[in-house]
């Protein structure tokens, strides 16, 4: 690392090396823990579970996804961000590799449910907020949205190869290709990402030479300092509007469009490398407009950025159910205007959450507000797969999505108000 660090001095902030290397971890995570939405169908056929259990399974997983994170950035602070990662990494690999050999449903439930849920809470948008804020004194919008483009760009990436797989070699396979990616990932930590820039001779990019030194975090038990998080964020309205909004931002996006997509597709008579080809469609343009949230949000109001991006997600997926009965334009549409807004949410969650909390703690707070997201997207995950067992149809689902974004619109113009925000 050190001798990267030398190398790359001349050119560019070492700290843009980081960001590509949590950018691989995350987008390697991402597809580790989509692969569930793509087996959906074929776990259908064989062995036969329902799809109310695989959705269960989902369900659980995206709920320790998110609520693993306030202990994972805690455990970070605590440990170390290395540390931390890597052993999140590997408990990922194991477990892909160990559902290979699934034949009850309780094991789906029990790996990608449970295990593979709770050790991805290290490498999701907590991690971003810990290297950003470690690492950037400016650009922070612009180094978050593209880690946040990570999640995305994981399903455009492994969806579409690993529904191939699935229609050539069954579903066994895919599992130990998502282990695969996880050990990849592992490799790239341990070679590439130092703990702080100090470890690399180095101060924050932006950070003047002769500033003073960051307050230190206090090193502190990963559980007490995650549960002391929450007892003072949960006093402040802003802590619950950022909680709220982010809940319905998981509900329209892992939870239902992340989860059932491809499911859904198949409905219409679509393949499952088809319907992984719009997800991926989907996801690059995630990058893109995330990306571009993250430089807007260094420059305009978050809460009229959100404002727009709630809207127009609401619209989208009320528009939804009727894209697939037109022809041309149908889906190719929905996939243009839901995949520019996919998790552009996030940047300018994120700096509201440093604005209201300080630095400091806005990584443990960060986890806590994404546990609400997390939340959101179990609720929507399993619901949405209940409501499509019932109705025979998503219709219903791509309904109560798109108005609770319309809600959430609302919502977020009411986080942190100027009078009561302090500069960021």
């Amino acid at each position: 690392m050190h001798v990267l660090a030398r190398w790359a001095a001349h050119r560019f902030h070492y700290a843009w090396i980081v960001v590509g290397v949590v950018f691989l971890v995350l987008l390697s995570a991402a597809g580790v823990r989509a692969t569930p939405s793509v087996l959906m169908v074929p776990l259908e056929i064989d062995p036969g579970w329902s799809r109310t259990v695989i959705s269960t399974a989902i369900a659980i997983n995206l709920v320790l996804y998110g609520l693993s994170g306030p202990f994972a950035a805690a455990a970070m602070q605590r440990y170390g961000l290395r540390r931390t990662v890597l052993t999140a990494l590997t408990v990922l690999a194991a477990g892909a590799t160990l559902s290979a050999a699934m034949n009850a449903s309780w094991q789906l439930v029990v790996l990608w449910g449970g295990v593979i849920g709770a050790a991805s809470g290290a490498a999701s948008a907590t991690l971003s907020v810990t290297v950003v804020n470690r690492w950037f004194t400016t650009h922070r919008g612009l180094a978050m949205g593209i880690l946040t483009a990570s999640t995305a760009t994981g399903q455009m990436v492994f969806l579409p190869a690993m529904a191939w797989v699935v229609e050539r070699w069954g579903w066994r396979p895919v599992t130990l290709m998502a282990a695969s990616v996880a050990l990849v990932a592992l490799v790239l930590t341990a070679l590439l990402l130092p703990e702080r820039p100090a470890e690399v001779q180095l101060r924050p990019l932006g950070e003047a030479a002769d500033a003073p030194a960051g307050t230190a975090v206090p090193v502190r038990n990963p559980l007490s300092a995650a549960f002391s998080a929450l007892t003072g964020a949960v006093r402040h309205r802003d802590f619950w509007l950022l909680f709220i909004s982010f809940f319905i931002c998981g509900a329209s996006t892992n939870g239902y469009i992340g989860s059932h997509f491809i499911a859904m597709c198949g409905d219409y008579g679509m393949s499952e490398v088809a319907g992984a080809g719009i997800l991926a469609t989907m996801g690059i343009l995630d990058l893109v407009g995330t990306t571009l949230s993250g430089w807007l949000s260094d420059r305009f109001s978050s809460r009229v950025l959100l404002f727009w991006y709630y809207g127009l997600r609401g619209l989208a997926l009320l528009y939804l159910p009727h894209a697939f009965g037109i022809q041309v334009l149908g889906l190719p549409l929905f996939a243009a205007f839901y995949g520019l807004d996919w998790i552009a949410t996030v940047p300018p969650t994120v700096r509201l959450t440093n604005q209201v909390f300080g630095k400091a703690a806005a990584p443990v707070v960060f986890g806590w507000i994404f546990t609400g997201h997390q939340l959101g997207a179990a609720t929507a995950a399993f619901g949405a797969g209940v409501l499509r067992a019932n109705l025979g149809s998503y219709t219903m689902a791509s309904t109560l999505s798109g108005l609770l974004c319309i809600v959430a619109a609302v919502l977020v113009l009411r986080i942190a108000r100027p009078l009561r925000t302090a500069a960021a």
